[in-house]
């Protein structure tokens, strides 16, 4: 098999982890290395000068010894199989990197023969690219659970950024669908990789010479809807691996069927990762807790409203918020307002008193915070103070009964009915953008993105 064709199909069998997005570590080029790492981003990304950054994302081989009945490159799968040497990995990503395809590289494998062997072929590998070839990028490498700590420990010492996936939210899950794994060879090397980290911190202050141990942190993926965990139990997962293992980033990856009679058939919504993730932001970013995030035993997300607006419907008693007193933490809670703009009203107001036309020349998005919050004692809008009315005012477009995703093409909803009161709204049927057909110079349609 040539190198053009292992490319087509260990690339493909990758895909399916996505724990690969950011490097989060600065490191310039040093003369006789190629390559440096940006902490803006990697793997179509952009970083904060405006570039976008990718890198090559391979498994090293897609044989695996292993049945994990979610993953696509099990034993048991007919799929085709393909392997690299670790010196035709090194060559591939030189090439790709002097061609400017690149800035850094994701490796990953299915389990060779056993972990350490497996083990023993990525430090290969990441010795041939970083002694051999010089290559001073990014790379992000998967460690494989169950690994003598000592391979680990000479796998962290290469890369940037260690890897070892939890897949499955419950090790009940976990007995049932991956046989070859359990809890503790997963959690194990996860409390190693954090130890390590802590204790190449403290070398790298006291000796100039000391080698940095994974210094981008470590991550994981969680697999959501190929069993039947809720959306509480998946969050406060995240929040207890954020807390012990010193956790960069949880992914969540939507399941895709891969043929298994025992798991479900159809694609779990991808609406409900992107909620996980507004979720996991408001943990790591926001202050909140799992435990906040549901309330009255609330076992899942909603999928018609985000968190943040979801958790304002069920603590009212908080709001509306006076924007030129609240602290910082108070305006984090506001639906619509963020760090950004958090930090834009604490500095403004220390001017004079802000009004809403303040806000607005500030930038500050108003769609979702006018309702919770208030100037000088007055709202923006006189709106009932009730979980039903906000949830109507907060919804994008409300059709037949049921939440649906708005088009740029439609009309402007009309006024909407709650019982027997009427809600503010515009009675208007006129498009939200002119007839481009009737018009002397139409205008070039261009991509519309959310």
């Amino acid at each position: 098999m040539d190198i053009q064709e292992k490319l087509k199909i260990l690339t493909e069998s990758a895909k399916y982890d996505v724990a690969c997005t950011s490097s989060g570590v600065d490191r310039k080029g040093k003369r006789g290395v190629v390559g440096s790492a940006v902490s803006g981003g990697i793997c179509h990304s952009f970083t904060p000068d405006g570039r976008c950054i990718s890198l090559l994302k391979l498994l090293l081989a897609n044989s695996c010894t292993y049945d994990c009945q979610y993953c696509v490159n099990r034993r048991s799968n007919d799929t085709p199989r393909a392997a690299f040497t670790p010196k035709e990995v090194a060559e591939l990503t030189l090439q790709f990197y002097r061609r400017n395809y690149i800035e850094g590289l994701f490796l990953s494998s299915a389990i060779i023969k056993d972990p350490d062997h497996t083990m023993e072929l990525l430090i290969q590998t990441l010795k041939y690219v970083r002694t051999e070839y010089h290559f001073g990028g990014y790379i992000h490498v998967k460690a494989i659970p169950g690994a003598d700590p000592a391979l680990i420990w000479q796998l962290g010492h290469l890369a940037d950024r260690m890897s070892v996936n939890i897949e499955l939210p419950s090790e009940t899950s976990l007995l049932a669908h991956a046989p070859g794994k359990t809890k503790s060879s997963i959690l194990t090397p996860m409390a190693f990789v954090k130890d390590q980290m802590q204790q190449s911190k403290e070398e790298l202050i006291h000796f100039r010479n000391a080698q940095a141990f994974v210094p981008a942190g470590q991550s994981t993926q969680l697999i959501i809807g190929a069993t039947p965990e809720s959306d509480s139990k998946i969050v406060h997962l995240a929040q207890g691996l954020y807390k012990g293992y010193a956790m960069r980033r949880v992914f969540y990856s939507a399941f895709i069927p891969t043929g298994n009679p025992l798991l479900p058939s159809t694609e779990s919504p991808l609406l409900r990762e992107h909620r996980l993730y507004q979720a996991d932001w408001l943990l790591r970013f926001y202050g909140f807790t799992a435990g906040e995030l549901f309330k009255d035993k609330d076992e899942n997300l909603s999928l018609h409203l985000d968190p943040k607006c979801h958790w304002a419907l069920k603590n009212l008693e908080f709001f509306p918020v006076e924007v030129n007193k609240a602290d910082y933490d108070t305006l984090l809670r506001v639906p619509g307002i963020g760090q950004i703009s958090a930090r834009k009203i604490i500095a403004a107001r220390r001017i004079g008193s802000l009004n809403f036309d303040n806000l607005k020349k500030m930038g500050i998005v108003l769609k979702r915070a006018r309702l919770f919050i208030t100037c000088n004692g007055k709202m923006m809008e006189k709106v009932p103070m009730y979980p039903e009315v906000l949830e109507m005012r907060l919804a994008e477009n409300y059709v037949g009964g049921t939440f649906t995703q708005p088009n740029i093409f439609d009309a402007v909803p009309s006024a909407i009915t709650i019982g027997n009161e009427p809600t503010r709204g515009i009675d208007n049927t006129t498009p939200l953008l002119p007839d481009l057909e009737s018009t002397s110079s139409p205008l070039p349609l261009l991509p519309i993105t959310e």
